[in-house]
């Protein structure tokens, strides 16, 4: 295949690090160095959550603003997604950074079952955040946890409600959610193809289905997401010494199936999103 394969990297989840891995980026300073490390290891998309000084997660527009400038000074070109996720907030906190106008942010579509709890995203809140991504011309990447979150984005995508090609992430793995099977993921893509011919997709697997997910996602023509907010290891025994070790992971299997690694620039122009003047 020669069809370039976009790396995403999540550095930082909603564990704090003594509950997680020690190479958790926590800090703003932090974040921006394992992103940069990542980046030039060959992830084009960072995804991103703040975190308070107890190491909670956060919704606080400051502390994104001052994410985004590290990340545009040392990761130049680099795609900065936000994540409107339920975790770092309630209601409209979680589009509270849109304003600082990243190049894209994280929507889901839909609810569903987490390993605790209801990840409650209702159609009004859904498009209260896609108007504001659409008013600040952030791109969404729909994070599908259900096969239902994949029609759903579809129907916005033909009213208007998500303008543009549509992007969307396959979630597996998350207990009680969707699982890490096959035959579900190679419907998915049918599905994707189906209804939204122009789409591009990738996948983030969760916990120990990552590499499987990764793997899954570069032989069969999709883009996709690794880093520690998803799995803290290696392999069984090993935690992942860094985001960059992740993202080499992923490079290793493109290089596997003959995958180039897409540059911020191939990135960009396959998901349609300039980069930003200022």
């Amino acid at each position: 295949m020669t069809k370039p394969c976009i790396i995403c990297v999540a550095i930082t989840g909603s564990l704090p690090k003594k509950a997680n891995n020690p190479a958790v980026p926590i800090t703003i300073g932090e974040q921006v160095e394992s992103t940069q490390e990542a980046f030039e290891a060959g992830a084009a998309i960072v995804h991103a959550h703040v975190r308070n000084d107890d190491e909670t997660p956060s919704s606080d527009p400051e502390k994104f603003a001052r994410l985004k400038e590290g990340l545009e000074k040392h990761c130049p070109g680099m795609i900065i997604q936000f994540s409107t996720g339920g975790r770092s907030g309630a209601g409209k906190a979680r589009g509270g950074m849109l304003s600082l106008q990243p190049d894209m942010a994280s929507l889901s579509v839909g609810s569903n079952n987490f390993p605790t709890r209801v990840y409650e995203n209702p159609p009004d809140l859904v498009d209260w955040l896609a108007s504001e991504m659409r008013s600040y011309h952030v791109k969404p990447e729909v994070e599908a946890f259900d096969l239902s979150h994949i029609h759903q984005a579809a129907a916005m995508n033909r009213d208007g409600r998500i303008p543009g090609k549509l992007y969307v992430q396959f979630v597996m793995g998350v207990k009680n959610a969707m699982p890490a099977d096959r035959d579900v993921f190679d419907y998915y893509i049918r599905t994707v193809q189906r209804l939204a011919p122009d789409a591009e997709w990738c996948a983030a697997g969760i916990g120990q289905h990552q590499l499987t997910i990764n793997e899954w996602c570069i032989a069969s023509g999709g883009h996709t997401r690794t880093g520690l907010e998803d799995n803290v290891r290696l392999d069984r025994d090993t935690l992942a010494p860094s985001n960059a070790a992740l993202v080499k992971r992923a490079v290793d299997l493109c290089d596997k199936y003959e995958r180039p690694v897409a540059s911020w620039q191939q990135a960009r122009e396959i998901l349609e999103i300039p980069v930003k003047a200022g």
